[in-house]
């Protein structure tokens, strides 16, 4: 490979990393400003006020509690003082029994994290149960005393949830993107798998089918979003009104969550019914303008979801939801043109996944499937 190859190579990917990291440093810089807060004032605190000598951990436990973890705050502030008691308990009672000594911190460091993993699976938890047991071991106790470490991380727990109280995020933002970003999602298997019925590709369903199965962790990290944003909405007196809003969020993702999975079954049948040339030329492209139809509905939806304005974001729903109706009002082998049962097994497994969609728009499931023709 020539020299101008490999710079203009390295160029490119400096350039990528270079946007990519300034838009994630654009997005950190109010978390940024929380946890600086967060951990500096935690630190004065404990030693203007309770007078501790060096309150590290007051620092470390205010920044380990607010973070830019997903994981909800409440639960990362217990662990954070709970894990560090406990552990420095741990290190204390074993040292009566084995001394000080190298061999003795490796001993307690294992028993502490086997406790931990015992006791509960937060990475948090183990984390400070088994190093406040090593330093135990290792360093001399404060002159505040052992335990003061754990009053320190307190502290600092307490500091993380006082400004997620009055200094929030807003807790909507963050579930929102995500969704649309799974709507958009959506949309693209559903119009890659429009192409392959066209051109009759099998290997292009298999490609769609392999996209519904890459959104399943996209799906389980927004669950944890939504529990940190609840969590939020619950903690801050400016966004409790919002509490509603999130609970739509997340039944909005069950049912989102259902047409993913669903796309994933009928992908594969896809890939099948391809493989064996089982549509004829009617109706395949009597498929393929459903699903493209059923995209363009879903990219309405994702559209309304970060609408930020209530009426444009339901003027937005209400469009997604016609227009998947009219979809809906379509699924039935005769009037697509199916006339073999392969085609009709497609259209049999497209139905759930609309009822699931126009579900997400808001509606109950059975408002949902009552827009699909009766199967006579």
């Amino acid at each position: 490979m020539r020299v101008s190859e490999v710079w203009a190579r390295g160029s490119r990917l400096l350039r990528v990393r270079s946007r990519v990291g300034l838009t994630r440093t654009r997005k950190s810089v109010v978390p940024a400003v929380q946890m600086t807060i967060c951990g500096v004032g935690a630190y004065a605190f404990a030693e203007l006020v309770l007078g501790h000598q060096g309150p590290i951990f007051a620092a470390t436990a205010g920044l380990v509690s607010l973070g830019f973890s997903r994981e909800p705050r409440v639960r990362r502030v217990l662990e954070v003082g709970v894990g560090c008691t406990l552990g420095i308990a741990v290190g204390e009672v074993m040292i009566q029994v084995l001394g000080h000594g190298l061999w003795q911190a490796a001993i307690i460091l294992f028993v502490s994290i086997m406790l931990a993993r015992f006791l509960d699976r937060g990475v948090v938890f183990t984390t400070q149960l088994g190093l406040q047991s090593l330093l135990v071991v290792l360093l001399p106790a404060p002159g505040s005393g052992p335990f003061s470490r754990s009053i320190d991380a307190v502290v600092g727990g307490a500091f993380a949830l006082l400004i997620t109280m009055l200094v929030p995020r807003d807790p909507r933002t963050e579930p929102r993107a995500e969704l649309s970003d799974l709507l958009h999602e959506q949309a693209r298997i559903l119009r890659e798998c429009a192409t392959a019925v066209r051109d009759t590709d099998a290997t292009g369903a298999w490609h769609a089918l392999v996209r519904a199965r890459g959104t399943q962790p996209r799906i389980d990290a927004m669950r944890v979003t939504l529990t940190g944003s609840t969590e939020v909405a619950a903690l801050a007196p400016a966004y409790r009104r919002h509490r509603g809003e999130l609970a739509d969020l997340a039944d909005a993702l069950s049912a989102v969550d259902l047409a993913l999975r669903n796309s994933r079954v009928f992908a594969r049948r896809l890939a099948s019914v391809l493989n064996n040339g089982a549509l004829t030329e009617i109706g395949a492209e009597s498929i393929a303008t459903v699903l493209d139809d059923l995209a363009e509905a879903v990219e309405a939806l994702a559209s309304a979801v970060v609408e930020r304005g209530k009426d444009g974001r339901d003027r937005l729903v209400r469009r997604a939801r016609l227009e998947l109706g009219d979809v809906a009002t379509r699924m039935h082998p005769r009037m697509l043109r199916i006339q073999h049962l392969e085609g009709e097994t497609l259209v049999v497994l497209l139905r759930p996944l609309i009822v699931d969609l126009l579900e997400s728009t808001g509606l109950s499931h059975e408002d949902a499937r009552d827009f699909l023709p009766d199967l006579d």
